[in-house]
């Protein structure tokens, strides 16, 4: 996710760190490169493109601005579900920790290792990296790794301890029964970013924005160049600008768990569960902040 302040006047101009053009500069230079061709098609052979009316151009790019609008709004309602739902994650995760405070240090760091590995386990399971390898810092004992489900299981494994503790009668059963709660909630996140991830915004919705854009971009100098000259390549890289930018940002966020710019910082949030649980453990030194690279936080 990148974190900027508000960009200055400067920042307008020249930053490249954090905006959307490295996605789509080569876009933009063919679109510079076809613009100069109409250019000196034009000049070469006066009226040309005579018949070629800029209205029409005016018509489709009011309504791909108002379809890309509904794409990127329901990309941006995939990634700000995320974010709810790992904020809900670290909700009951402190819940979890605060509720169990009174328990014994070895039946805490069971619990509190286990939480930070099923973190760890839905963070790789999300960015489609070997969860395995995530959570086995966090375990003393070796998981099933034919298991459909890691992360899941991880769960089952809390409920169970949780379930031995209420008949051993150091936990009450109304106690369980808060505890079992907050297991439920994150296996609720566990289902919501599979959700997400398993149910992507339709390829043809995609791919009919994108093809769109394309010819417009294409097309348009050809409608500009007999009257503007050379002026064409303003407004034809800006509006290729605004649209393949807004084309390339919707797909990134379309993906919230990704690894692009715009995607979640699921290391920061993880990493914000491990240190405040280990600290509740009494452990030290705790694991670092994970700060932004590049005005760029993963």
């Amino acid at each position: 996710m990148i974190i900027r302040s508000k960009p200055s006047f400067k920042d307008i101009l020249f930053s490249i760190n954090g905006s959307i053009i490295p996605r789509i500069i080569y876009h933009l230079i063919a679109v510079a490169v076809l613009s100069i061709i109409a250019v000196l098609a034009a000049k070469e052979y006066p009226g040309i493109f005579v018949q070629i009316s800029a209205i029409p151009f005016t018509l489709i790019g009011i309504a791909l601005s108002v379809f890309m609008s509904f794409r990127n709004n329901a990309c941006y309602d995939r990634w700000w579900e995320g974010r709810k739902l790992w904020g809900e994650l670290i909700i009951a995760c402190r819940s979890l920790a605060r509720q169990t405070s009174k328990l014994e240090q070895q039946d805490k760091e069971f619990i509190y290792r286990r939480l930070c590995a099923f973190t760890a386990g839905l963070s790789a399971h999300t960015r489609k990296t070997p969860v395995d390898i995530a959570i086995k810092p966090w375990l003393d004992i070796k998981m099933d790794l034919e298991s459909p489900n890691l992360s899941n299981d991880i769960l089952d494994q809390i409920g169970a301890h949780l379930l031995e503790l209420t008949e051993a009668g150091k936990i009450s059963a109304i106690h369980y029964s808060v505890l079992e709660a907050q297991l439920t909630r994150l296996s609720q996140v566990h289902a919501g970013c599979d959700r997400i991830m398993q149910t992507p915004v339709p390829f043809a919705y995609s791919l009919l924005l994108h093809r769109t854009a394309l010819i417009f971009c294409v097309t348009l100098p050809f409608a500009l160049a007999g009257s503007l000259a050379w002026w064409t390549l303003l407004p034809v890289l800006l509006v290729a600008y605004t649209f393949f930018g807004l084309e390339a940002l919707g797909h990134q966020l379309e993906d919230p768990f990704g690894n692009d710019p715009n995607a979640l910082p699921l290391d920061t949030m993880r990493r914000t569960i491990e240190r405040e649980l280990l600290f509740a453990l009494g452990e030290k030194p705790l694991p670092p902040r994970i700060e932004p690279v590049g005005y760029v936080l993963k």
